[in-house]
């Protein structure tokens, strides 16, 4: 009888195990699926719908200030395909106006954000800081001048700038920063391959400087 007790006291051990380690390997699945997926949905998000990005420097202030973070409409202009140039479900093109953010064209690792001046087939021409698109001059209400100094076109295109035509799927860009922006007028046109979306809210804002954060950015729509 002894014997017949221990058997039977084994056996129910051995039952109870086997249930809790089959329990614990299905929690253990379960976690590993929902951070599966998580990671994925981020990934789609971030490649097709938007994706936040940091202002590094002052060429759009005071529109962006250093230490905005903004996010951006990926969307809008028809979104990317990986490792192609073909966009689909595009809901329009690029407007003069827009905030756009791009890959720089002469270091495509950089992302830079300006704003669309010209489109394509416009003529665009600077004389003493003033722009001027297809012969009327283009008052921008948001854009800045910090320097009083105007350069002329022989020392560089900061004031001055021959008029220029916008090739097809591209677009000349300016910094609302005008006097110290690097942008178009320096180094010419943003392909449309090379547009990552539109810049359309800024959710965070952080003055490095003062220490302090910018509740008056946070929310902020961005025209």
């Amino acid at each position: 009888m002894e014997e017949s007790k221990n058997s039977v006291s084994n056996a129910t051990a051995d039952g109870a195990a086997a249930p809790k380690a089959a329990k614990s390997k299905h929690i253990v699945r379960e976690y590993a699926e929902s951070i599966i997926i998580a990671v994925l949905l981020a990934l789609v998000i971030r490649t097709f719908i938007v994706q936040a990005f940091k202002i590094p420097s002052g060429s759009m202030e005071d529109t962006l200030a250093i230490g905005d973070h903004i996010l951006v409409n990926k969307f809008i202009y028809g979104s990317k395909i990986p490792f192609t140039d073909t966009r689909f479900l595009k809901l329009r093109d690029p407007r003069r106006g827009d905030v756009i953010v791009f890959e720089y064209p002469e270091d495509p690792s950089k992302d830079f954000i300006k704003r669309v001046i010209g489109t394509p087939g416009d003529t665009v021409e600077v004389k003493d800081k003033k722009v001027y698109v297809n012969g009327t001059v283009y008052n921008n209400p948001h854009e800045v001048h910090k320097e009083s100094e105007v350069i002329p076109k022989e020392a560089n295109p900061r004031d001055n700038k021959d008029a220029v035509k916008v090739p097809p799927n591209s677009y000349f860009v300016m910094g609302d920063n005008r006097d110290r922006s690097y942008d178009s007028r320096f180094w010419g046109f943003v392909s449309n391959d090379k547009i990552k979306g539109m810049a359309f809210i800024k959710y965070w804002s952080w003055d490095k400087d003062k220490f302090r954060v910018r509740f008056g950015s946070i929310g902020k729509l961005i025209d």
